[in-house]
């Protein structure tokens, strides 16, 4: 089918919720992709940082296709190798105590913030629930994680909202204290702010908030749905600020282009969830079990220092262009935040497009990278080349 033809279906049968590119693609191959009409990019938003193996993963698509051809789905009212295995490869690579398998980032924060009431009710009785987390920060878009993001403009239409939630500024301790009381349960943060404009926070303040909550038994919950599993050239961000969550949620990346997310806690919070408190009709799928086993696999430590090193060349990359449109690099890894000034984030997002490079956009006026973790020097540097030509 042609792009106008794809177009013409999304219109007469899909919901409109989605502001889509005007391409429509067909296949692709490591971080290049080529659309219905033959044109070629080079793919610096992998999914939205879930194709951390790129595309036409050949070992990637082995996994799945001997799984499928076993037994595609049983449910967790049985036992199966797939997640198991996959369980004693993630947990000690997290230095974390036990996993929960669900399908998605929003779903995996919901299981978080369950695991916090969870322990403090039982622990201290009602009335100790309220979850406190960053101003623009960003956790999902069920009803509950709406309500956990920091941002206003996602508390509208959808009343009433799960109450429970208050908000402090990143990186300052005085509004986290001001948000502080008798009631809060927990603080739930993103170590880099993806959504909000690919913000990373102070490493002195993160361990401050880690610190803090040991005092006062308030869980530390980190959401690594974007961070994590390689992402910022480490297994989890959180391995490079020095601190070790309470619970920590993860998808996007974890099974390569799959649907599949979850959460972890440590071993204080190993027992919360219980038989019945908590479950997931597709959590731990063997075909995605199967194909996170090769993500985790291959995420080696000599992988893992790989992909920091290409985040640095692309992010020095950037710098070098002295762009007059550029404000500014950030990030870590294979997690790149590009200030954009002169135009809006957007107008230069279409226009990178056009020119053959896909971005994503972030925040109010912010570009966001989120290459496939086995993206080439020679991808990042055609990449490079579409940018200056754009960007003059």
């Amino acid at each position: 089918m042609n792009f106008n033809e794809i177009k013409t279906l999304d219109e007469g049968y899909v919901l409109q919720t989605y502001g889509r590119n005007q391409i429509a693609i067909d296949h692709g191959r490591g971080a290049t992709l080529w659309d219905t009409e033959g044109k070629e990019y080079i793919d610096f938003t992998s999914g939205i940082g879930v194709c951390s193996l790129g595309y036409a993963n050949e070992t990637w698509a082995r996994a799945i296709y001997d799984q499928a051809m076993k037994v595609g789905h049983i449910s967790n009212l049985f036992y199966t190798e797939p997640y198991a295995l996959l369980a004693s490869k993630l947990v000690p690579a997290a230095g974390m105590a036990a996993a929960f398998f669900g399908n998605s980032g929003a779903e995996a924060n919901e299981g978080m913030i369950k695991v916090a009431r969870k322990y403090s009710y039982e622990k201290y009785g009602e009335g100790r629930a309220a979850i406190i987390t960053l101003k623009n920060s960003f956790h999902g878009r069920t009803i509950t994680t709406l309500k956990a993001t920091g941002q206003d403009h996602f508390h509208e239409f959808f009343f009433p909202f799960t109450e429970g939630f208050r908000y402090a500024e990143a990186n300052n301790m005085d509004s986290l204290m001001a948000a502080a009381g008798d009631d809060v349960c927990g603080v739930m943060m993103e170590l880099i702010q993806g959504e909000g404009g690919v913000n990373p926070l102070d490493r002195d303040y993160v361990q401050a908030v880690a610190k803090l909550c040991e005092e006062r038994d308030w869980l530390l919950l980190v959401d690594e749905v974007q961070t994590g599993v390689g992402r910022t050239g480490s297994m989890f961000a959180y391995q490079q600020f020095g601190i070790q969550p309470d619970v920590v949620t993860f998808a996007k990346g974890i099974a390569g282009g799959l649907p599949f997310g979850g959460f972890m806690t440590n071993e204080k919070c190993r027992n919360v969830l219980r038989t019945g408190d908590h479950g997931s009709t597709f959590g731990g799928n063997p075909m995605a079990a199967a194909a996170a086993s090769v993500v985790m696999d291959t995420l080696t430590p000599d992988f893992l220092a790989q992909a920091a090193e290409k985040g640095q060349y692309l992010r020095d990359g950037i710098a070098r262009l002295s762009s007059p449109y550029v404000s500014g690099v950030r990030g870590m890894g294979l997690m790149i935040g590009v200030g954009v000034q002169g135009m809006t984030h957007k107008e230069l997002k279409d226009q990178l497009m056009a020119a053959g490079l896909l971005c994503l956009t972030a925040g109010a006026d912010t570009l966001r990278l989120l290459p496939p973790l086995v993206i080439t020097k020679e991808e990042i540097d055609k990449g490079l080349a579409i940018m200056a030509q754009v960007m003059k």
